[in-house]
């Protein structure tokens, strides 16, 4: 190990290292403590992280939502946005927290060390991921009760006449002989089971309830189910994700070769796939597809950075970010055809059209693709393999999710001493799990499906998008975009190229920027169906939708009352001494690289005030005599200023005057920028020099010998002596108005005779 990282906190902090960010960052100081730095696991091999990142990713909006927004704007058109969106921002963001979490092997909280003041966005980003995984389980629970019941001989909502169908408006699909009901009043069977026997729905959410019995304890089979996969941490989620990742997409080719020989199939698929361009035009396909990416490539939540923390440091993130963004968005394609095909199917059997069984959401494949599995060959087969598939999906986004929050959890207790054995840690995951199961029982209550709802489309609105916006600023502009590249470069021995450079400086900041004020301008109230929301819930959705917002100026404001003020808050800009690669072998070179780009930058900088020497070390004329001038712009203002201030005759003050003005603009900024404040202070130690009676540089004394034989000047006194010295430079700029050279002249002292 390198002696240096075996020193005290003290010394060892000594040794700064400032990394350049970008041509106009100001530089950021890396120090390393080891004590801080606890060992992580890491994921039993590449294929398990990159099928954990697949389950992940392809979760229940694959199979529930896209289908239904390619119905809706356009069918094939729709990929069109939706490849543009995945090129323009879901595939640099997603390559983006891949990166940032592998590098430095923290969750998302503990790994904005990079940047302390933002540690407001990994605060944002854990609270989106933990109200998504609360309400997440509960769909789960529903697909678990479905999948129970779906073993019966006859599935229970196969048919009317049950104690939770209404006798006047149920229709039975297999014997329907209700005519005196008008057939835009009558429901379905399989509608009537999921609304009024699976969530026993009430009237509103001011009705809430209590909690359905068989719900609430199918809730706590799947918070259960995640304690157990998730109790030993990332090695048990690795071996799960083989069944979870692999499984689904068995049963979707089961199922797709199973509704492809049924009737309307193909008239379903050729309704999926005919584009209609004319929907382009309309905004909302466009925002579709970007609220679409985000939510099934499950960026901005933390997920993403969380997984990949475990990864080894030298992996290769950016061919993994486009192998599974790529095989998310084909699984969202594949899985359209299944949906189609069975809403053709269903579209010839009822007569109508596909637009009139179109559904989205738990609607799709809790009452349209149930009553489908009915008019099916066997089935109770076909109903086992569908529902197993969603609890499969289900749980297969709901792991990392809760690891997201476990390892968050853990990684900042860490830092306080805090669950450093594996026993405290077992412990911490099943108290976690237990709060999320007693956090969720409303929403398995009469009128929870109505809260589940509103959570769900409070935070498929502006959080995500104000976290990606943070999150590309902070990386991009605050600890620098170059930065960034060279930190993926040690990682991966190769820089990202000019592709993702653009895309992550401009073009997914700027789509983040327009999806917020579009969806500002066009913001609906929320609605259920034909339910509409009371005014209170109305608000509560709006403060559930801002409240991971505010985490992120909530912890500026914190930061500033504690710190005491803006001075000492910017240096909370600059990564803290935690920052960097996890291993020492890494983290070593890491900073061998940061200080030698450091030899690099001061290098540069003498070059730069070498030549500034040269040019400003010029022989000035003083009434015949000749000055040599200071190293500066600031010493040679001087100067001139003394001589003029001197001069008996006006003309010569005037004409050692308009030298002075002759100063060009640019050399006056440089001025002020490298002088400010001091400015005044080196002319006043100059006159202080001069009266004293100091020592004449070389310089001054060929002058004052010059100067007596000038017939020019007109004076006989020898110039005052004095010397020239460079103020010690001051660590902060200051806005000081530099001196003008009368303020210079009054400032020097009155010569006598």
């Amino acid at each position: 190990m390198n002696p240096a990282l075996q020193k005290q906190p003290d010394e060892a902090n000594s040794e700064i290292s400032k990394i350049d960010r970008d041509d106009t960052s100001s530089t950021i100081q890396v120090t390393y403590d080891q004590e801080n730095r606890p060992g992580r696991g890491t994921w039993g091999g590449k294929i398990e992280f990159i099928l954990t990142c697949v389950s992940f990713a392809v979760g229940l909006g694959n199979v529930w939502r896209f289908p239904y927004l390619c119905f809706k704007n356009g069918g094939g058109a729709f990929l069109i946005p939706y490849v543009i969106m995945l090129a323009a921002m879901g595939l640099p963001l997603f390559f983006m927290e891949f990166a940032f979490g592998q590098f430095a092997s923290v969750g998302p909280v503990s790994i904005w060390s990079i940047s302390p003041l933002f540690k407001g966005v990994g605060y944002a980003m854990t609270t989106v991921a933990w109200l998504i995984q609360v309400y997440y389980n509960v769909i789960v629970a529903q697909a678990f009760l479905y999948l129970f019941v779906s073993f019966n001989s006859r599935p229970p909502w196969s048919s009317c006449g049950n104690w939770w169908n209404n006798p006047i408006t149920c229709l039975d699909q297999t014997n329907s002989t209700n005519t005196t009901v008008p057939l835009k009043e009558t429901t379905s069977a399989s509608s009537e089971y999921y609304y009024n026997y699976i969530l026993r729905l009430s009237s509103g959410i001011d009705e809430i309830g209590t909690p359905v019995w068989h719900l609430t304890l199918c809730l706590l089979l799947a918070w259960i189910l995640c304690c157990l996969v998730l109790i030993k941490g990332v090695k048990s989620l690795g071996k799960t994700s083989y069944f979870t990742a692999i499984f689904p997409y068995i049963m979707l080719t089961i199922l797709l070769i199973r509704v492809a020989l049924l009737p309307g199939s193909l008239e379903g698929v050729k309704y999926y796939l005919t584009p209609d361009f004319s929907k382009l035009k309309d905004a909302t396909a466009w925002t579709d597809a970007a609220t679409q990416l985000f939510f099934s490539l499950s960026c901005c939540n933390g997920g993403l950075i969380a997984l990949s923390s475990y990864n080894k440091f030298n992996n290769n993130c950016c061919r993994d970010a486009i192998l599974v963004a790529c095989i998310n968005c084909l699984t969202s394609i594949y899985a359209g055809f299944v949906v189609f095909s069975t809403l053709g199917f269903m579209a010839v059997t009822r007569g109508v059209g596909i637009a009139d069984v179109a559904a989205s959401g738990p609607g799709l494949v809790f009452v349209v693709y149930p009553e489908a599995i009915n008019q099916m060959p066997l089935p109770v087969l076909w109903a086992v393999f569908f529902f197993l598939m969603l609890v499969t999906l289900g749980l297969g986004s709901e792991f990392p999710l809760v690891e997201t929050l476990l390892s968050t959890a853990q990684d900042e207790f860490r830092q306080y001493g805090y669950l450093q054995t594996k026993a405290s840690q077992m412990i911490f995951r099943v108290c976690l799990c237990s709060f999320n199961f007693l956090i969720a029982l409303p929403m398995v209550c009469n009128g929870g499906f109505y809260l589940l709802n509103l959570i769900d489309s409070a935070l498929s609105g502006y959080p995500l998008l104000f976290i990606c916006l943070a999150e590309v600023t902070v990386i991009c502009y605050v600890y620098g975009l170059n930065q960034f590249r060279r930190d993926i470069e040690l990682m991966t021995t190769v820089r990202p190229n000019w592709y993702w450079r653009i895309t992550w400086l401009v073009i997914t900041p700027l789509t983040a920027i327009g999806l917020i004020i579009f969806k500002i301008v066009t913001e609906r109230p929320l609605t259920l169906d034909k339910y509409e929301y009371p005014a209170w819930a109305q608000v509560f959705g709006r403060l559930i939708g801002v409240f991971p917002i505010v985490c992120i100026p909530a912890w500026f404001i914190f930061k500033y009352c504690r710190e005491g003020g803006w001075i000492v808050l910017r240096e909370f800009f600059k990564p803290t001494h935690t920052w960097g690669p996890a291993e020492d072998e890494h983290r070593n070179e890491f900073l061998s690289q940061v200080r030698e780009r450091e030899q690099q930058k001061k290098q540069q900088q003498e070059d730069v005030e070498t030549g500034e020497n040269k040019l400003f070390t010029s022989q000035l004329s003083l009434g015949g005599s000749k000055l040599n001038s200071a190293t500066c712009l600031r010493t040679t203002a001087s100067c001139l200023a003394l001589s003029a201030a001197q001069a008996d005759e006006p003309s010569f003050f005037q004409s050692k005057l308009s030298i002075a003005e002759k100063l060009t603009y640019a050399h006056a900024k440089d001025l002020v920028k490298r002088g400010g404040p001091d400015f005044l202070n080196s002319s006043e130690a100059i006159a202080a020099a001069a009266a004293e009676g100091a020592d004449t540089t070389d310089a001054a004394n060929e002058a004052d010998d010059e100067v007596k034989d000038s017939s020019t000047v007109g004076q006989s006194g020898p110039v005052p002596q004095f010397t020239l010295e460079e103020p010690s430079p001051k660590p902060r700029r200051s806005k000081r108005k530099a001196p003008s050279f009368s303020d210079l002249r009054d400032t020097l002292p009155k010569r006598e005779g």
